[in-house]
């Protein structure tokens, strides 16, 4: 591990503990960063590097092991993986972080995002900006898993995850399923397949597996629990799933400047996720990223770093607090 980064296990007043990773000198304005699945807090280290940086800005960044991953707890209830706890924890982690002051920004990506949608729209003053990487607002996601068949079939293997087995199933022979989840070579979860195995996973090194298999090692059934407890999935015949869902208006309104960025070959969250999102989101710039897949951090970081900078710029020019 990078030795300018800090790991510690963060307590909670609400008695969760999150496992942390931070860059940067307390008290300067906050980044705060959200990882997705299957991965950990670990994937945003060259962004806490980079920002922490004061020629960068001089953020203090932080990225959690959301509840369920790695160090951080992970309850059995899967009830205890539904939005309002996982909102919770971060609102949480920002007054411990960053005191009265609202973050810079809060920068998610999958799951991480969904987190982020549900706080940006609750909690406003939190946050001065929000940045999205492949994440569906739940506005269009809903629309798309009711009404969009081509959405319906890429999400297709959330139904799978959510199966008591799919732990077992995806750990099996050292994590090989997940592995092939990640390369898009897991021919059983068809549609993470049908386009990213024609190009191979470069990023996908001896040494970042190996990180993967640290967090991975502490149990995947955290993780799992957020598709178990979220009914935004494709319908079943013994699944109701997004049919039966209905969101208030009010709950997808997105105050805060927003950042989208989206990688064009994402096979589980298509491109037609974004449209739309200015109806929910009047303050949003939408950057579509070309050849990159779900795993675009991994793939394109320095891409993803340079969008993010120059969107903070406005605030980078401020004092410090």
């Amino acid at each position: 591990m990078h030795p300018d980064i800090q790991t510690w296990q963060q307590a909670l007043p609400h008695g969760i503990t999150l496992s942390c990773r931070a860059c940067g000198e307390p008290g300067r304005p906050v980044l705060l960063f959200l990882h997705g699945f299957p991965e950990g807090a670990w994937v945003w280290d060259p962004l806490l590097l980079h920002f922490s940086k004061p020629e960068n800005g001089g953020y203090r960044c932080v990225a959690p092991n959301l509840r369920g991953y790695e160090r951080s707890s992970a309850p059995q209830d899967v009830k205890a993986y539904r939005a309002k706890h996982l909102v919770q924890d971060i609102v949480a982690l920002i007054a411990l972080e960053s005191g009265p002051a609202p973050l810079a920004a809060l920068i998610a990506h999958d799951w991480g995002g969904a987190v982020a949608w549900s706080l940006a729209n609750q909690h406003p003053e939190r946050l001065r900006q929000l940045v999205i990487v492949n994440s569906p607002h739940p506005g269009p996601f809903l629309r798309a898993l009711q009404h969009d068949p081509a959405q319906q079939a890429a999400s297709a293997y959330m139904n799978f995850l959510v199966q008591p087995d799919a732990a077992a199933q995806l750990a099996a022979n050292d994590f090989e399923r997940l592995f092939g989840f990640l390369t898009g070579q897991d021919r059983s979860l068809q549609s993470l397949t049908a386009q990213t195995a024609k190009a191979p996973a470069h990023w996908l090194t001896p040494a970042v597996k190996a990180q993967y298999r640290e967090v991975w090692q502490h149990g995947l059934q955290g993780g799992l629990n957020y598709y178990r407890a979220s009914p935004l999935r494709p319908a079943t015949a013994t699944d109701p799933g997004a049919s039966a869902v209905q969101i208030p208006p009010e709950a997808l309104r997105i105050e805060v400047p927003t950042l989208v960025l989206w990688a064009q070959d994402d096979v589980a969250l298509l491109p037609c996720l974004t449209e739309g999102l200015d109806a929910h989101v009047p303050t949003m710039k939408l950057v579509p990223i070309e050849q990159a897949t779900h795993w675009v951090v991994h793939e394109q970081a320095e891409r993803v770093i340079t969008e993010i900078a120059d969107f903070l710029q406005p605030q980078a020019a401020r004092p410090p607090q």
